[in-house]
């Protein structure tokens, strides 16, 4: 009980201070306030004034996330002034679309990683490791915007590029975590007492890393989130991640601040459900 209050303690921190940074950021940005509808010739004097009357709103980044807070405890996300809908609206069409890129991604980038990392550390041929790291690597050098690209060419299903953006990371420490578990001593004793290959690899190889391996789920369904941005922006994936780059381009605070709460809370459940799994992982084990 005193471990998860220090988790949820944690975690209204990081909150708080997450979403007070990223106005900042937000904030301090260059052409902050300055709004592309203010540039329209056509509109009127009274519009014009509209448009500056309400910049001037969020100048005071301090009363704006004191009133941020106060609306967020009532349940009111705010309005986006770059797109004029309500945020809760624009959250709950779009936070499924990204739920779905992060799952397809995640499965497919853990199902390469971790077969591909097994399959080089049981394999009798050595042909099996340099294929594999061959792979991951080439796959690490092509830039996540150039491999949304090419999958926008082949019409291929533009989720699996966040897997396959996700998989070289994925790869390497499970490879690293699982080459070091198979060269200990009681695996090496178990072989030469003529175990099969499944029986090391489920009864000595994984469980000894496998609370680093949930830490590294954890830590995977942030590069996930992040994946998705450049993914659903060159893909039109109507997701967050297209509304994060939206909402850059516009400086859009109210949205972005919300985006930035999303975004954080997401990693820290992520990282301290594993965490948590993890510590109970070695709890059992001691």
């Amino acid at each position: 009980m005193h471990r998860l209050l220090h988790h949820a303690a944690r975690l209204a921190l990081v909150l708080v201070l997450g979403g007070f940074l990223g106005a900042t950021l937000v904030r301090l940005a260059p052409g902050y306030g300055v709004d592309e509808e203010d540039l329209d010739a056509r509109l009127s004097a009274e519009s014009h004034a509209a448009l500056r009357a309400s910049a001037i709103e969020n100048q005071n980044l301090g009363a704006f996330y004191v009133e941020y807070w106060r609306n967020l405890v009532r349940g009111d996300l705010g309005t986006s002034i770059a797109l004029h809908e309500p945020i809760r609206q624009l959250l709950a069409e779009r936070v499924p679309e990204t739920a779905k890129s992060m799952a397809a991604g995640l499965a497919l980038a853990w199902t390469l990683g971790l077969g591909l990392s097994l399959a080089s550390i049981v394999a009798p041929f050595r042909i099996v490791h340099w294929a594999s790291w061959a792979f991951a690597s080439v796959i690490l050098s092509v830039p996540a915007a150039m491999l949304a690209i090419l999958f926008v060419l082949a019409r291929a299903p533009a989720r699996l590029a966040v897997g396959l953006i996700v998989f070289p990371k994925v790869y390497q420490f499970t490879r690293n975590l699982l080459a070091r578990s198979a060269s200990l001593p009681h695996v090496l004793s178990a072989r030469a007492r003529g175990a099969g290959e499944l029986r090391l690899v489920f009864r000595h190889i994984l469980p000894v890393p496998a609370p680093q391996i949930l830490a590294l789920f954890g830590v995977s369904v942030s590069m996930a989130l992040a994946a998705c941005i450049p993914v659903e922006v060159l893909c039109d994936l109507p997701g967050i991640g297209q509304l994060a780059w939206k909402a850059a381009l516009s400086r859009d605070l109210q949205l972005l601040v919300n985006l930035t709460m999303i975004v954080t809370l997401i990693t820290l459940i992520a990282n301290t459900g594993m965490d948590l799994v993890a510590g109970a992982i070695r709890k059992g084990n001691a």
